[in-house]
């Protein structure tokens, strides 16, 4: 079965926890702290693999974590970071953030994509010791993960995209110009899933071309199979429109031409801005008026046209050179920039889930949600700087920690992020 979207969970690993221990030696009296860090969490990782044709495998596996990271150990042993998990999905696969549709990726090169971060380990009790706190019996969690819900939208990486009601020709067209063996049947919807074809114009050129199911009027709405596979089209750099000009299925040529270009437009408006060579198939079954007609709505609309019988190759020559040369003059196959995922910003007065410990006057305090935002914090940038402490006073963090009983000069610990309160 061809999927060609799915939606899924991924985990990255926790951070392993620093380790509360003290230096044993005989004859040593007072070794000191010497708690091991615990190991960072293994990341999540996509990779595009060109051995994968379709996201079917994503229907029955929805929930991907990565390992966590150990523990630290005494004697400074710290914990083994965790493994990162690979994730393997076909190329031009984009993933998206579920909730807000944001791009993350765009899985159309070799160049792996960390899409969840592993937590940091926390740091093991020796990291504590001061002059005046000598013996700290206190170690640092590990942070957590990050975790997402991701939407997974296959999208061919295709050249040129064959466009065209059912039944007009395309997969015979791709089958005589390339070496791709699309079924070829003499009915509605033979092609039920996208068909790559490389066609070679020779030593060192060649270009793909996709055959995407039949549009039907109304497919734009979900009706038919186009609805499903016009994503498919959104990366082509050009279209060939393939036009039954003799009307052999009863439907006139020019309301086809128009209604495909139509759904076009009711899908997205960028795709019918897209430049179109059309071919006109079965000539060999249409009258000289027919012909003529057609030609002349097509040439009036400022459009290249070349007539063809897909079956025996006739005029398909002449078209694919005219594809290729139209390609040289178009920029490459496009690619999805990543854009930012809007973060959960805490709401003054809402019910914010954090922690707040103290321990030998270390406030530490913790929560999943901050530390994404932590993340993305540059601490050396001004303004960066104040929108934290901002999510901190918004969040009721800076109350929580004056009803703790904090003081000027206290040391307050955010995951791997320490600073001292100034009120």
């Amino acid at each position: 079965m061809f999927v060609d979207i799915a939606k899924i969970k991924i985990k990255a690993g926790d951070g392993g926890d620093g380790a509360v221990a003290f230096h044993r030696e005989k004859y040593v009296a007072a070794g000191g702290p010497d708690g091991g860090d615990g190991g960072r969490g293994g990341n999540v990782v996509f990779v595009a693999d060109d051995s994968l044709s379709t996201l079917a495998d994503f229907r029955y596996k929805r929930k991907y974590t990565a390992q966590n990271g150990q523990n630290g150990r005494g004697a400074r042993c710290n914990g083994k970071k965790g493994e990162d998990l690979v994730i393997r999905v076909p190329r031009g696969t984009v993933i998206r953030e579920a909730e807000s549709g944001a791009v993350m990726a765009d899985l159309s090169s070799d160049e792996p994509f960390v899409a969840a971060r592993g937590g940091k380990g926390g740091f093991g009790n020796r990291h504590f010791a001061t002059p005046t706190r000598q013996t700290p019996r206190f170690a640092k969690s590990g942070a957590p993960g990050e975790a997402w819900e991701v939407t997974l939208e296959l999208k061919l990486i295709a050249d040129v995209g064959l466009l065209g009601f059912p039944n007009v020709g395309k997969s015979s067209l791709l089958s005589v110009v390339s070496e791709a063996k699309p079924a070829v049947g003499d009915y509605h919807f033979t092609t039920l899933t996208p068909v790559l074809g490389v066609v070679r114009m020779g030593e060192g050129q060649s270009f793909v071309m996709a055959d995407i199911p039949g549009l039907i009027e109304g497919a734009a709405d979900g009706v038919g199979l186009g609805h499903d596979f016009l994503r498919h089209v959104e990366r082509c750099r050009m279209l060939v429109h393939l036009v039954d000009v003799a009307g052999s299925e009863g439907r006139d040529p020019v309301e086809d031409f128009e209604k495909i270009n139509a759904e076009l437009r009711n899908f997205n408006a960028q795709l019918a801005e897209l430049p179109q060579i059309v071919a006109g198939n079965k000539i060999d079954l249409a009258e000289d008026a027919q012909r003529e007609r057609f030609r002349a709505y097509i040439e009036k609309q400022g459009l290249s046209y070349f007539e063809i019988v897909a079956p025996i190759r006739h005029g398909t020559k002449e078209l694919i050179d005219a594809v290729a040369a139209k390609l040289a003059s178009l920029p490459p196959v496009r690619q999805y920039a990543p854009e930012p995922v809007p973060l959960q910003v805490p709401q003054k007065g809402a019910k914010n889930n954090f922690t707040v410990t103290v321990r030998d006057g270390v406030y530490i305090v913790e929560a999943d949600w901050l530390y994404k935002i932590l993340l993305r914090t540059d601490m050396d940038d001004y303004e960066s700087l104040q929108y934290f402490q901002t999510v901190l006073q918004t969040s009721g963090i800076l109350d929580a920690l004056v009803s703790q009983g904090i003081q000027e000069g206290d040391t307050v610990s955010i995951y791997d992020f320490e600073f001292d309160y100034v009120p």
